[in-house]
């Protein structure tokens, strides 16, 4: 080899023995992926910039995204000028077929913020009373919303099908908070129920030893043996026999106002879980400026949620009052007011209600929202008002709110989430 040669292939590799032509390919390769991936964030009006033509599932997915998220001058279903709104047309099929593209190229989780934006952006509501739509839709609790707001207007040959999806939700919903549910207010209702004489079956023998390590005794030992000891039990601990009788009463009392939808839903699932158990005596009242108590339902949540009317005026006092006129047991009763405070009724009537009931031993929650979405919009002055009441309004997410509850039940300081939330 001569001397040039040796050279020119020394200058085209190098030290990892790469050479240049092959570290130049991949320079292009990470250049073209970089222009693929702002391509896709951009949408089709980029194309030109980044000078990215998009094929195969790529181009399907931008085109999903662009029918919902586009610059185009489509029209929003109905014929009304979206602006934003490029391709989903204004028939059902269509968009059952959108809503199948985008559940084949993104996960559970994006389709189910895609399905919301399209009915927000694009005013599809109408077209979930659709029996084709509904069996297309990836249903979540902001679907069950929906449709609990188009309950009055569903025809007969859809309700079927929105009771199965809202079904489907609710059972998911139960096998994800019944078991901890009941455990955690199993146990919170049994200390509730300790007692001082108990039987020798309900002895709690930890809590007891505990209590008595100070009468510990040493017993010396016989024959020369090792020393002995004892704990006399001067004080014995023990619960109440839990499943023999009512230990707490609790009412959930729910503005039913259409910001209050995912409440809505979660807690009518908490309500029947609470109503399965035989040591809580449950009473489920929705409100708007009428109130409907539902309790005789609670055995079937699905029954609940369509026996709701989202929508309307708030009149936070009068349900209240149906609530008091409930109560028969103040100091074992828990009230549960969920609801963003916006009042339409009487406010220092409503305050007044909340201080008669503290004052006589209720257990009174007050809660922004029960969801997963944080603190919503709320009235700030009337939250002022009750928490210099004692009665604090924050925002509770679904895994929280047994622990609220079981604080509720043991009369302890409630485990508020985010002191930003209060006012």
């Amino acid at each position: 080899m001569t001397a040039h040669a040796t050279r020119h292939t020394t200058q085209d590799h190098d030290r990892t023995g790469e050479t240049v032509e092959t570290r130049t390919e991949r320079t292009h390769a990470a250049d073209g992926e970089r222009m693929r991936r702002w391509r896709m964030v951009l949408g089709a009006d980029s194309a030109e910039s980044t000078g990215c033509t998009l094929t195969g599932q790529d181009a399907a997915m931008d085109g999903a995204l662009d029918a919902l998220y586009g610059g185009g001058g489509g029209k929003k279903p109905g014929g009304r000028g979206g602006g934003r709104s490029a391709g989903l047309g204004a028939s059902a099929p269509s968009v059952a077929r959108w809503l199948g593209d985008i559940r084949t190229y993104f996960p559970s989780s994006v389709v189910q913020v895609m399905q919301r934006d399209a009915i927000d952006r694009l005013g599809l509501s109408a077209l979930l009373l659709e029996p084709e739509m509904l069996e297309a839709v990836e249903a979540d609790v902001h679907l069950v919303g929906t449709l609990l707001s188009l309950n009055k207007a569903m025809p007969e040959t859809t309700k079927e099908t929105a009771r199965a999806v809202v079904r489907k939700v609710v059972d998911d919903l139960e096998k994800r908070l019944e078991s901890r549910t009941r455990a955690t207010l199993t146990g919170a209702l049994d200390r509730s129920a300790r007692i001082s004489r108990p039987r020798h079956r309900d002895i709690d023998w930890d809590r007891t030893i505990r209590a008595n390590l100070k009468n510990y005794l040493t017993v010396p030992g016989t024959d020369g043996g090792p020393d002995t000891g004892t704990v006399v039990p001067e004080r014995l601990i023990g619960y109440g026999r839990a499943s023999q009788s009512v230990k707490k009463d609790v009412i959930l009392c729910i503005d039913q106002s259409g910001s209050m939808a995912a409440s809505v839903v979660y807690a009518s699932v908490f309500g029947a879980v609470l109503a399965s158990m035989r040591t809580l005596a449950t009473r489920l009242v929705v409100f708007d400026t009428a109130v409907v108590d539902l309790t005789d339902q609670l055995d079937d949540p699905v029954d609940v949620l369509f026996g709701t009317q989202l929508g309307g005026g708030t009149d936070i006092n009068r349900a209240l009052a149906y609530c008091q006129s409930q109560i028969t047991r103040p100091a074992d009763t828990v009230v549960v007011l969920i609801s963003d405070l916006y009042e339409g009724g009487i406010r220092d009537e409503m305050l007044k209600r909340v201080a008669a009931m503290k004052a006589s031993g209720v257990q009174f929650v007050t809660l922004l929202a029960l969801s997963d979405e944080g603190a919503p919009a709320y009235d700030h002055e009337h939250a002022a008002a009750l928490g210099a009441l004692g009665a604090p309004a924050f925002a509770c997410t679904p895994d929280l709110f047994p622990d609220i509850m079981a604080a509720a039940i043991e009369k302890r300081p409630l485990p508020i989430p985010d002191r930003e939330t209060q006012p």
